[in-house]
């Protein structure tokens, strides 16, 4: 009986931990400031998660970047500046809409590129199979030597039958 104590204890602290989850509670001067910070958290990728906005996630680093979006808020920074921050620090990553530089434009041109290589090589391929010149009958490689002696042959297999 005492060890089911123990256990049951035990599963109630385990179950309890979650009660212990830190939940974000701002207080904002405005409602427009409220608006603001919730469409920056929104706009804005937990590095962790990857899929998620810092909004959505529970990831201790994007608790992290909506303090640090409150603080600059807070500190008057506009919103291009605070992404201007998130991105420095975490790299172009963290913003859905990635600016155009020479690594994106690899990835989004590398499988229209592929394409098109793959096209030229289908193309250049088909090509060579097609034949240039008509196609030369065996009669007409042999020599006349050659000819000659088939045409013998095939005489003598005639008067053989």
């Amino acid at each position: 009986m005492r060890m089911l104590r123990w256990v049951s204890a035990l599963a109630g602290i385990m179950l309890s931990v979650s009660a212990w989850a830190a939940i974000d509670t701002y207080s904002f001067k405005s409602v427009e400031q409220e608006q603001q910070y919730r469409e920056l958290t929104e706009q804005l990728r937990c590095p962790k998660c990857q899929n998620n906005s810092i909004a959505d996630s529970n990831a201790i680093i994007a608790s992290d970047m909506r303090q640090k979006v409150y603080e600059l808020m807070e500190k008057g920074y506009t919103n291009k500046q605070i992404t201007e921050y998130m991105v420095a620090r975490y790299g172009n990553f963290v913003t859905y809409e990635p600016p155009l530089t020479a690594a994106t434009l690899i990835l989004w041109a590398g499988p229209a590129l592929f394409v098109l290589l793959g096209a030229i090589v289908v193309i250049t391929r088909a090509r060579r199979r097609r034949p240039n010149e008509p196609e030369v009958s065996s009669s007409e490689t042999l020599s006349e030597a050659e000819k000659q002696r088939l045409n013998q042959l095939l005489n003598d297999s005639d008067r053989e039958h």
